[in-house]
């Protein structure tokens, strides 16, 4: 029911997962994302175990396979799920079921996988690993918004469109970007939109928070300033003002 990227940057080490589908909230369930160790996404008939336990594996020096083969041998119901996963040196895999629902299938390169199901045919995960190819010179979080909106434009979900997430993790255990567009007629339309803005408004803040073992230290007075002024006369607009 949902299609996805997962995908580590090789310059920065960066990992994330962009994922979409036709129910709310996906990303509540389906992307878990551990910095320094991988990122994941469980989807078909989820299953977020899996997700957690692979992070578990490849956090103990499993690499995404090893880790991957670990949690379906485990899982009695595996042939109705779809999970596609890279850890932290950039070695990705994935699973699908033989129960998923038609369209499925998975692609699974160096630094990244792409997978779906219930899909309108094969060309939504193939648009997003051409897309996922050609912007390895771009950050993590663009490539995986490319990604999705070259998934979406080749076909995406048969049913339609609901909601859409997009998640980074650089070297903090909180994320860099954690972007979620929860009930809309075109989520991935709608998560351009956020990220242009968060790029903005909530990157600069985000990349002045404190780091763990390091000092704390005021907010940049460019941020301060830029955070104090009403959402629509920052850069990039969005909000509403009093």
């Amino acid at each position: 029911m949902t299609f996805s990227v997962v995908a580590r940057c090789a310059r920065t080490g960066q990992l994330g997962v962009a994922v979409a589908t036709a129910v709310p909230a996906v990303g509540s369930m389906c992307p878990f994302v551990r910095a320094r160790v991988g990122a994941v996404s469980t989807q078909a008939w989820i299953n977020p175990c899996l997700a957690l336990d692979a992070l578990k594996c490849m956090e103990q020096g499993a690499s995404a396979t090893e880790a991957l083969a670990r949690v379906m041998d485990a899982d009695e119901g595996r042939q109705l799920r779809q999970v596609g996963l890279v850890d932290a040196q950039g070695r990705s895999a994935a699973w699908s079921g033989m129960a998923c629902t038609d369209w499925f299938g998975h692609i699974v390169e160096p630094g990244f996988a792409v997978q779906g199901n219930m899909l309108v045919s094969a060309a939504t995960i193939q648009a997003m690993a051409a897309a996922m190819r050609a912007s390895e010179s771009l950050e993590l979080a663009e490539r995986l918004l490319l990604a999705m909106e070259a998934g979406e434009a080749a076909g995406g979900d048969k049913r339609g469109r609901q909601s859409a997430s997009l998640e980074v993790c650089d070297t903090e255990a909180y994320p860099l970007v954690d972007l979620r567009v929860d009930e809309h007629s075109h989520p991935i339309v709608e998560l351009r939109r956020v990220w242009n803005i968060a790029k903005l408004q909530l990157l600069p803040f985000v990349q002045s928070m404190p780091r763990k073992g390091g000092p704390g230290a005021p907010a940049p007075d460019e941020v301060v300033r830029m955070l104090g002024i009403p959402p629509p006369y920052r850069p990039g607009g969005g909000g509403s003002a009093p």
